[in-house]
């Protein structure tokens, strides 16, 4: 039996989206907080805190985009004409906010407000514009003759733009989990309190969301509830309760990396219901990784780049995150 060169493709592009959304995502929600701790101490204790990992966490994304143009060219194609101006203002927010993120460091104070506010707005644009991306994705792309054959503005519904909120609410509550665990004092207990709303809010959107998908869209409804599919997904919603009640009862404790570690798998249950939703297809909803695939050769060829790079990759992370691990105290400063 030959390798199945598309799966592993398949797995590997997911992996490396889910990383992307796991280590960019409490990175952007350290922007989409600082509207909430105006204090220049405390802001700067923010951006410390991720300051020596935010830049190598988009790898994660270069990886996935990469390795969908190297396996599957058909999907690269149409999902980036398909979602053209979610997918730029998303570009433009991470790179409007990565400069943010460097000039605020060097400014005055006369001028770092400026910056804290590009900050705040990049985290906020790349964020919603992620969200309304994956619901334009759920929804499904209309392509024929092997090209997008939808307009301009097809990802622009009110699901999409549902999706986007929810998005934030998720990078919101990831940004305040990481900061619980990697701040003290008075700074953690307001993280500990704004911990609670950012919760209940994430779990009235993924509630919103299960109801709103399956009734909005036939052929996911039919995955969910079809005989085989269902033991996959039955746990999938126990396992979200059960996840919220654990995130509530941690912040009752003296938290540390928990209530992180908890939203970290509460990402993950969304990202597997969202598996379920449309497996095997990469263009929903009747394209599969099959009929996207490239060349076998082409795929074989760029499997052994990724296999060489992808454990660097991982080794850098882990070690990098190893290095600068411990709590962040005011006034230490990074840069």
């Amino acid at each position: 039996m030959g390798i199945d060169l598309p799966l592993i493709w398949a797995v590997i592009i997911l992996f490396g989206v889910m990383m992307y959304v796991v280590m960019d995502g409490f990175d952007l929600g350290i922007g989409l907080l600082y509207p909430f701790l105006p204090d220049k101490t405390d802001r700067d204790v923010m951006m410390n805190s991720v300051a020596p990992v935010w830049d190598g966490n988009e790898t994660w994304l270069v990886l996935g985009g990469a390795g969908l143009l190297a396996a599957f060219p058909l999907a690269y194609s149409v999902i980036l004409t398909a979602f053209y101006l979610p997918l730029m203002l998303m570009l433009l927010g991470l790179i409007f906010r990565g400069v943010a993120f460097e000039f605020r460091f060097k400014a005055d104070e006369a001028h770092r407000p400026w910056w804290d506010k590009a900050f705040i707005g990049g985290s906020l644009v790349a964020t919603f514009c992620q969200g309304v991306t994956l619901g334009g994705f759920i929804q499904g792309i209309r392509v024929v003759d092997h090209a997008y054959a939808g307009g301009v503005f097809d990802w622009l519904t009110p699901f999409s733009l549902f999706t986007g909120l929810g998005l934030v609410m998720t990078y919101a509550l990831l940004g305040c989990t990481w900061l619980i665990m990697k701040t003290a004092g008075d700074l953690q207990a307001r993280m500990i309190a704004l911990a609670r709303p950012l919760i209940w809010a994430l779990a009235a959107v993924i509630g919103v969301i299960s109801l709103w998908t399956p009734l909005a869209h036939e052929a996911i409804a039919a995955r969910w509830f079809n005989g085989s599919n269902l033991p996959w997904f039955m746990p999938v919603p126990l396992l979200v309760v059960a996840t919220v009640w654990q995130l509530l009862r941690q912040l009752d404790k003296q938290p540390n990396a928990a209530p992180f570690v908890l939203t970290l798998f509460l990402v993950f249950l969304g990202y597997s219901g969202l598996g379920i939703s449309i497996w095997p297809n990469i263009i929903p909803p009747a394209i599969s990784i099959r009929d996207a695939a490239a060349p076998l050769q082409s795929m074989g060829f760029a499997l052994v780049g990724a296999l060489l790079i992808i454990p660097l990759i991982l080794m850098y992370t882990a070690w990098s995150y190893y290095v600068f691990r411990g709590k962040v105290d005011p006034g230490e400063g990074y840069h």
